[in-house]
């Protein structure tokens, strides 16, 4: 009887053990009360936080390798940090590896179709080399490769490169102006730029209004400075009017920028808005007769005007003159006014009829006419 009852004992005892799924590894421990029983695989108990760079780098898009290199000395190459300071005077060579590169630099150096830059094409790389550098020629050098079907070509966005040089120079701590005094244009729906950049990257540079006089926080909410850009007028608005110059001071000196005039400007993006009139809509055969069409849009931005007359296709003689002017309306607002005017002389039959006016700016055009009468 006492077997049996043993035997009972034991298979009781193996039936909750396959139940309950508790047995004990020999080389382990028993978990104490609270303590949690799944372990991680890699048997770390603290789980790894990723570090703030980690994430960065995980959250964003990996970073193409730059297929710019720069020439150094002794005929050494190296790859080009982002930001570079060069002493004005010393010779650039940058190369990038393609069989057909892009190129874009300062606008400075096209605008004058500079001598001392050259760009070339090898059969492997491009080349750009420019001698006898300034301080005018600090700012962006980029390249990219190219893909072309024919005579078509496009970037190739996986093969680019790219760094921004500070040419510093005796004398010189703002990158020079062409001109004095310049206008910058207050737009409310984007943003405005004081381009008064530097030539040397520790500079420190602060902007000042003329009157009344003061200096004009770079707070970084309506007004940030970029190094690259000057600085940025974030969400400009018509309380930003006025004449402003840039500070700069580094190695002890200090340096005086052009001023730049704000002008506010709070004109509707878009194709322009044309209107069209005629000095008179009934004539007789003789007379004079004027047309007008007129364009009022943003001030930085240039109309070109085209016409159809009703003695075009006889070419018949007529006089077209286009003009522009900045005027200021209501609240300080400034805008562009631009005027085309069709002058017809000593009219004949053929003059009768619609004159039609297309004005276009590079964001569309807009076509309106109006008819002459003989009477």
């Amino acid at each position: 009887m006492k077997v049996w009852l043993l035997l009972g004992l034991l298979l009781v005892h193996e039936a909750l053990e396959d139940v309950t799924g508790q047995h004990l590894p020999k080389n382990k421990r028993p978990k104490e009360p609270g303590e949690n029983r799944i372990k991680p695989a890699n048997k770390k108990v603290k789980p790894k936080i990723p570090k703030i760079k980690d994430r960065l780098s995980a959250d964003s898009t990996p970073k193409t390798p730059s297929i710019m290199m720069q020439m150094m000395d002794k005929g050494r190459f190296q790859k080009p940090a982002a930001t570079l300071s060069l002493t004005a005077g010393q010779t650039l060579e940058l190369r990038c590896k393609g069989n057909k590169i892009g190129w874009s630099y300062p606008a400075y150096l096209d605008t004058f179709k500079d001598t001392r830059l050259s760009v070339k094409q090898h059969e492997r790389y491009g080349q750009l080399t420019l001698v006898n550098s300034t301080a005018a020629d600090t700012g962006e050098f980029s390249c990219w490769g190219q893909l072309c079907t024919g005579y078509v070509c496009r970037r190739d966005e996986a093969k680019t490169g790219s760094t921004y040089i500070f040419f510093t120079e005796k004398g010189e701590l703002f990158v020079p102006s062409p001109s004095y005094f310049d206008v910058v244009y207050l737009n409310p729906d984007r943003q405005a730029v004081v381009p008064c950049r530097v030539t040397v990257l520790s500079a420190r540079v602060t902007l000042h209004r003329e009157f009344p006089a003061k200096e004009i926080p770079a707070n970084g909410t309506d007004i940030v400075y970029d190094v690259k850009r000057g600085f940025v007028y974030l969400q400009p608005h018509s309380d930003h009017q006025g004449v402003v110059y840039c500070k700069a001071e580094a190695g002890g000196k200090s340096q005086i920028s052009v001023k730049y005039q704000l002008l506010y400007a709070e004109v509707p993006r878009g194709p322009p808005s044309t209107t069209i009139s005629a000095s008179a809509n009934k004539v007789k055969g003789g007379d004079d007769v004027s047309v007008l069409c007129t364009v009022l849009g943003e001030p930085d931005v240039e109309v070109e005007f085209r016409w159809i007359y009703p003695g075009q296709k006889d070419e018949r003689p007529v006089t077209i003159q286009d003009t522009w002017r900045l005027i200021h309306r209501g609240r300080r607002h400034t805008t562009r006014i631009s005027q085309s005017v069709l002058t017809v002389e000593d009219l004949e039959t053929i003059d009768a009829g619609d004159y039609i006016c297309t004005a276009q700016n590079p964001r569309g055009q807009t076509t309106v006419a109006t008819t002459v009468e003989f009477s």
